[in-house]
């Protein structure tokens, strides 16, 4: 896909267990500076995972993730809060925090990790959140906002330091057309505004398909398939083109192991007196 020195993210033979369920089996994969990438899967595939890796939360079993040259996992903790400090993260369903108002969720990070005089925030803030339209709503609580209005705000949050790296965990969820379509548009048009790289997890093909430079599919631990939006839509690979257009067979299979169904309804008749 690239070059090393293109590359902003470098992933290479990442494993990692919960116990003795394997979730990640050796995960290869590279983001290139200034892209935004999808990385697809189904539910329970080790998206989610992935990210926290990448961000430090969690260490692997075996290989590494590599961040602007350093890898994540051998960083003392200083230089890893240093390095998170490069990245912004929009979580599942927003998580906002709901005892603050949109404006005090947006200034958070800011507050947290520089030094900026209140005036200096008030205006970077109101900045932020004019860039996904909702600088009329800084003084609204997160129970007052629609579900896409707390998109945006979560939107706001992850860009409030101008990090190089943006995380989105499952940003299309839960979301009606409208709002789907605008949190889409916004996360391409603000990482070309701001000069980021935006990772987008989800299971959203249509909409994700709309805005990435290149896709990662993951199943089974491993990356199945990769390419741009145009060559896996054309795909003839099996598991691509199931999940790409929703069908019902193929490698995904709906029911969970299990002993044949038959079997498990057979009784045995009791004994004639």
């Amino acid at each position: 896909m690239s070059d090393n020195n293109d590359s902003l993210i470098e992933i290479a033979g990442l494993k990692f267990a919960y116990g003795a369920r394997e979730i990640l089996k050796g995960v290869n994969l590279k983001v290139r500076r200034g892209r935004v990438v999808a990385i697809l899967g189904t539910s329970g595939s080790g998206k989610t995972t992935l990210l926290r890796m990448i961000g430090g939360q969690l260490r692997p079993d075996a290989g590494h993730v590599k961040m602007a040259g350093q890898i994540v996992h051998e960083l003392a903790d200083a230089d890893l809060y240093l390095m998170r400090r490069q990245m912004g993260m929009m979580f599942q369903m927003g998580g906002l925090f709901t005892d603050m108002t949109v404006f005090e969720n947006v200034a958070f990070p800011m507050r947290e990790r520089t030094n900026l005089p209140e005036p200096i925030i008030r205006d970077l803030v109101l900045m932020k959140l004019h860039a996904v339209g909702l600088s009329g709503a800084h003084r609204l609580m997160p129970g007052e906002l629609s579900g896409g209005m707390a998109r945006r705000v979560a939107l706001a949050r992850a860009v409030a330091l101008d990090p190089m790296l943006i995380m989105y965990d499952e940003p299309f969820s839960g979301l009606d057309p409208i709002s789907l379509n605008v949190i889409a548009n916004l996360i391409r048009r603000l990482n070309d505004a701001l000069g980021v790289t935006s990772i987008v997890v989800t299971y959203d093909v249509v909409e994700s398909l709309k805005i990435v430079d290149y896709v990662y599919f993951i199943s089974d631990g491993v990356v199945v398939a990769e390419g741009t939006a145009e060559e896996v839509t054309m795909s003839n690979d099996p598991f691509v083109r199931q999940f790409v257009h929703s069908l019902p067979d193929g490698p995904v299979a709906f029911h969970y192991a299990s002993n044949p169904y038959d079997a498990d309804l057979r009784i045995t008749a009791p004994a004639s007196s």
